[in-house]
Order: C-alpha cells, then sequence, then structure tokens
C-alpha cells in the first residue's frame, strides 16, 4: 500500500490512482466550478502536494448524507439537486504546501456527490466530487498517509465577463434603498455619499461604515430590498445573459452591493457567481454587521478579485460591465471594458471606457474579444 498515490488533473477532470508510476485506476471527477486556489471562503480546489488524513462512512449505504463529517441521513436521488451534497464517504486531506496548509481548516474532501451529471466538468465548491460508487471504491483503496498531488490547470477555460450590479443590471442602487426605509433624511444623506463615492469623489471604504453605520438595516428591509432588485431589471439584461451564456461566457457579478440582496436577482438571471459584500443578522433578524474586509468595500477590490479568477481559471477572455468608477479601476485587468449609463451615466467612466453603452437592448453591436475570429 505504501506505493500507492493519487493525482488530481484539474485540466482533465480526472483522479489517477498510481502504483509507483504506473497508473492502475482512473476516475472522472469535478472540481471547482470557479477554479483553483487556497483562499480560505474562496470555494476554489487547492492545487499543490497533499496528504490524506481521515476516512469517514465506511461500511455505510450509498447514499449517507453528511454535514460537518456526521452521517445525518440517506439521499434520495432527485433531492436538493442544485445543492453540493456531501455524500456516502469523506476521504479528509490536509495541505504539505505554504500555499496550502490550510486545506484541512477549510474541510476540502473527497466525496460522493447528488450531482453526477456534472461529474467531467469544474463544478463543486472545492471539494473533489466522484460518483457514489467510486467513492467508495476509493475509499476501500486509500489509507491515511497517502500522497495526493492536485496539478494546477495549465490550458485556458472558457470566457468569463463580470457585471456590477447597481445601477447595471438593476436600475436601483442597493444601499440607497436600504437607507430609504429608514426615511427622507437618512436617504438622502446616503444617497449623497454614494454618488461620491460612484464618482470617484471620495475613496470608498470612507462611506462604506459610514452608511451602514447610519441605516443598520435589519432582516425584513434587506428582504424588502433584495425583491426590489427583481422588479427593477434593466430592460434587455436577460436576453443578454443569456446570449452570452450560449456563447461560452461566464458571467459573475462583482458588487459593492450585499450578497443576500443580490443573490436572488442572480438566480433569476441564471447567472451562478456573485463576488459581493456579505450581510448578517442575529437571531431575531437584526442587523449584526458585515463583511468589512470583503474586498469591494474599497477601492482596488473588484480589480482583485478579477485577478483571482484570472489566476483561478486561465480564460481566454475577459470582459467587465459597470458604471462606476470603482468598476472603471478594473480597466487594466480586463480586455475590454464596457461603461454602462443607461442608468446613471457618469462622465468619468463614459471617458475611460473602452465601449460606453447607454441601453442593453443594443448589446449585440459590442464586438467581444472572446467572440472574435
Amino acid at each position: 500500500m505504501n506505493d500507492l498515490r493519487l493525482e488530481v488533473s484539474v485540466d482533465d477532470q480526472l483522479l489517477r490512482l498510481f502504483r509507483g508510476d504506473k497508473p492502475v485506476r482512473t476516475f472522472t471527477i469535478s472540481t471547482a466550478a470557479k477554479g483553483v486556489g487556497s483562499t480560505a471562503g474562496s470555494h476554489r480546489t487547492p492545487t499543490g502536494r497533499f496528504v490524506v488524513v481521515q476516512k469517514i462512512g465506511d461500511g455505510m449505504p450509498a447514499g449517507t448524507l453528511f454535514v460537518s463529517r456526521e452521517a445525518v441521513g440517506v439521499w434520495q436521488p432527485g433531492e436538493a439537486g442544485d445543492k453540493d451534497l456531501v455524500l456516502t464517504r469523506v476521504i479528509r486531506i490536509s495541505g504539505l504546501d505554504p500555499d496550502n496548509s490550510n486545506t484541512f481548516d477549510r474541510f476540502i474532501y473527497f466525496h460522493g456527490t447528488n450531482r453526477e451529471d456534472l461529474l467531467g466538468t469544474p463544478a463543486s465548491c472545492g471539494c473533489i466530487r466522484l460518483s457514489n460508487r467510486d467513492i467508495v471504491e476509493l475509499h476501500d483503496l486509500v489509507e491515511p498517509g497517502m500522497p495526493v498531488v492536485v496539478i494546477p490547470p495549465s490550458r485556458s477555460r472558457g470566457k468569463l465577463i463580470f457585471f456590477d450590479c447597481d445601477s447595471t443590471l438593476s436600475t436601483i442602487e442597493g444601499i440607497d434603498e436600504l437607507a430609504r426605509a429608514r426615511g427622507p433624511a437618512v436617504f438622502q444623506m446616503v444617497e449623497h455619499l454614494t454618488h461620491q463615492a460612484m464618482n470617484g469623489e471620495v475613496p470608498i471604504h470612507e462611506v462604506f461604515g459610514r452608511r451602514m453605520e447610519i441605516i443598520r438595516p435589519d432582516r425584513a428591509t434587506a428582504d424588502a430590498v433584495a425583491r426590489l432588485y427583481l422588479d427593477t431589471i434593466v430592460p434587455g439584461v436577460p436576453e443578454v445573459i443569456a446570449g452570452l451564456k450560449a456563447g461560452g461566457w461566464t458571467p459573475v457579478i462583482i458588487s459593492g452591493g450585499f450578497e443576500p440582496l443580490i443573490h436572488p436577482l442572480a438566480k433569476a438571471l441564471g447567472i451562478g457567481h456573485v463576488e459581493a459584500v456579505p450581510l448578517f443578522f442575529d437571531a431575531d433578524g437584526a442587523y449584526a454587521g458585515y463583511g468589512e474586509d470583503y474586498p469591494t468595500t474599497r477601492n482596488g477590490g473588484k480589480p482583485r478579485i478579477i485577478r483571482e479568477w484570472k489566476d483561478a481559471l486561465l480564460p481566454e477572455a475577459v470582459v467587465m460591465v459597470g458604471d462606476g468608477v470603482s468598476d472603471l479601476e478594473s480597466k487594466p485587468e480586463v480586455d475590454l471594458f464596457v461603461g454602462f449609463g443607461g442608468v446613471i451615466p457618469r462622465d468619468a467612466v463614459r471617458k475611460g471606457a473602452d465601449i460606453w453603452l447607454t441601453d442593453m437592448t443594443a448589446w449585440s453591436s459590442i464586438d467581444l474579444p472572446g467572440d472574435r475570429r
């Protein structure tokens, strides 16, 4: 057993079991939909050298559902089809390199999945998925101490297009709507701060915390604004997103707004990835803070997130679409920056954009870099 080792190919979406230098078994897998990376909370698959440290689920029936590595029931096909369930067996690994040393604490596993239909494509939230039959076989073959290597990708994968949300996909500014619920005086104050930040007059980090201390939104208000996003989608946006996805683009929302408010909009548009600020509530629904360290709470945050996506996926082309100066900051990181002025035209963005668009229904006139022949 000591000469057995595992090798994961992110490019090929394959797991190979070697005895010495000879491959003896190959499994089809899914690594992370968001590509590779070792940052905690990134939902990306770490790469490098690892070791198997724990096996869980021996003798349990196929489909056993694990939550926090404890068996809590048996999954039935068709249940929770859109969730990333941990099924059948769990093989936990620990990183051996400085970059992946947090892997154990990130709870990165090999495990069975309820989405066997997606095996062979990157689809997980960071773990390495196998079919429920294959994870039983693998579990029986491996032992703690077995070495594992995850080979980082070397081939480009797909095309990325990032969209700002407020005043780009939706006609509202979510933070302003949270303020509106507190009354006209609070709304006027917060709206002024928002425009200053979006026009580049004041650094974003200087106004972000100030606005939240003024508003302190509760869960009910946040839910109401989430519904408002759905009611104020910019005309033409659903057709644009559908066309981009059909053309092989992966859309990502990247926003200084709040993830729980934006997520329903993303789901309605068929956008699977949202990079936005966490918002917290206590058990009674009262405001309990926000993700103060999240990149988009400050200037330079959107370029940083785009760089992480580029490193994770090695995309063929990258485009950014947005209305504010914080969006324009991403221009050096993308192949094309589309400034959108259909809701609030900002002169600095118009002057700096590669393309200036005021009507999403005119999107087809744009020559995207990844579509050029």
